[in-house]
């Protein structure tokens, strides 16, 4: 339940959808808040009581007592927050996060008018409306004048917190709701999820790189080897079958001359006869 200026309204149930992209959104913020630890979370089960003065209002004030589904409470916030002994805050977060009830449209005109208005004169200095659906979902920075803007996704479809710094979400991932993994591997939200992780699977890679190539190279130096072997192989049998060939001219030379030589004593012989 929750204290709407003197009534006691109900607390819309969630569907499962609701219930997933909330959790996806809190694991995403946990994230953020432990590798920058410059907030504490309210989750959907603490009482955050604020009383704002509202010339809108018959008794000039809006006095609630909400259960945020997600509440940001810097750490230089006025209120105090986190010790044990507190049980509800007492005090204006910093960031609020609604998951939007739209079971009938008095829920949604709650979320997105009532609320939205309320937490702007409160000071609240973000409020994002989650929709799994995508019909309500909006996000809202305060401005000068205790109303809300509309932050706008940029060229990337990305919501960047001024809240917290650094914090950035594509919007489109809220509805498609990738994995801690996957977010860790995106450049997007390496800063936060799982700090370290993107470089260390890029030094994991350029590694393996390094090895294909020196392997490659090995390979390559290997069949070089291979090829100036046979190379050295062939020569030596050109010049084996060279040396052979030589032998066997100058046999055949000799045996020639031989040859010669005896023809000539032949003759001689003969003529010593005739003579």
């Amino acid at each position: 339940y929750e204290w709407n200026n003197g009534i006691l309204e109900a607390k819309p149930l969630p569907n499962y959808p609701q219930v997933r992209q909330y959790g996806w959104f809190y694991t995403l913020l946990n994230c953020y808040l432990q590798s920058h630890p410059i907030a504490k979370l309210i989750n959907l089960e603490t009482g955050v009581s604020m009383t704002v003065l509202d010339a809108g209002e018959p008794s000039g004030k809006w006095e609630v007592v909400y259960k945020p589904d997600i509440g940001v409470v810097l750490n230089d916030n006025p209120a105090p927050w986190g010790a044990l002994e507190l049980r509800a805050f007492e005090g204006v977060c910093d960031m609020i996060v609604e998951e939007v009830s739209d079971s009938t449209l008095a829920e949604v005109r709650r979320d997105t008018e009532e609320k939205r208005r309320g937490y702007a004169l409160a000071g609240v200095k973000e409020y994002f409306i989650l929709d799994p659906a995508d019909r309500y979902m909006r996000f809202y920075r305060l401005t000068a004048d205790r109303r809300y803007a509309q932050i706008r996704p940029d060229a990337a479809g990305v919501i960047r917190s001024q809240v917290l710094p650094g914090f950035q979400f594509r919007r489109t991932d809220l509805l498609n709701l990738p994995g801690l993994e996957e977010l860790a591997l995106d450049e997007l939200y390496a800063g936060y999820v799982i700090p370290g992780f993107l470089d260390s699977v890029n030094r994991t890679e350029e590694a393996e790189q390094r090895a294909d190539v020196e392997a490659a190279a090995r390979h390559q130096a290997e069949e070089r080897a291979e090829v100036e072997a046979a190379a050295r192989r062939q020569a030596e049998e050109r010049a084996a079958s060279e040396t052979a060939a030589r032998r066997q001219a100058e046999g055949r030379a000799d045996e020639a001359e031989e040859q010669m030589q005896a023809l000539q004593a032949e003759i001689a012989r003969l003529r010593q006869d005739r003579d």
